[in-house]
C-alpha cells in the first residue's frame, strides 16, 4: 500500500488519492507522447537527491505543494527530434491527464536524461 496521499477536502468530505496512482497515469500519458523513447533512467546521486524516499517510481516523482500537485519526469528523447519540443508535449500531456483525473492543477518539470538513436 503506498504511504503517501495526496489529499483534496471537499465540501462532503476528503478524497485521498495514492501517488502511486498519479505515477501510474502520468507514466502512462509520458510514454504516449511523440519523441519520447522512454522514462529516463536517473542515476543513484540523482536518486537520492530528487526522490528523497527508499523505491521511487523509476522517473517520476510526486508532491502536493501549495495546493497543486508537482511532478518531475525524467525522460529520454528519441533523436532526431527537438528536445524542448517533446519536453512541452510531456508537459502538455501530464496536466491534462492529472488535471482531468485529480481535478487538480499539476506543475510538470521535465528533465531529459537521455537521448536514443534508432539503429
Amino acid at each position: 500500500m503506498a504511504e503517501n496521499y495526496i489529499t483534496k477536502q471537499e465540501e462532503k468530505g476528503t478524497v485521498n488519492i495514492s501517488e502511486d496512482v498519479v505515477a501510474v497515469m502520468v507514466a502512462a500519458a509520458v510514454t504516449e507522447v511523440e519523441g519520447v523513447a522512454g522514462l529516463g533512467s536517473p542515476t543513484t546521486a540523482e536518486l537520492s537527491e530528487l526522490f528523497g524516499r527508499k523505491n521511487p517510481v523509476k522517473g517520476l516523482k510526486i508532491r502536493f505543494i501549495d495546493e497543486k500537485i508537482t511532478i518531475d519526469v525524467l525522460i529520454n528523447v528519441r533523436a532526431p527530434g527537438s528536445i524542448t519540443d517533446t519536453a512541452v508535449r510531456v508537459q502538455d500531456a501530464v496536466c491534462s491527464e492529472v488535471e482531468s483525473v485529480t481535478g487538480m492543477n499539476a506543475v510538470v518539470n521535465v528533465h531529459v536524461t537521455g537521448i536514443s538513436f534508432d539503429k
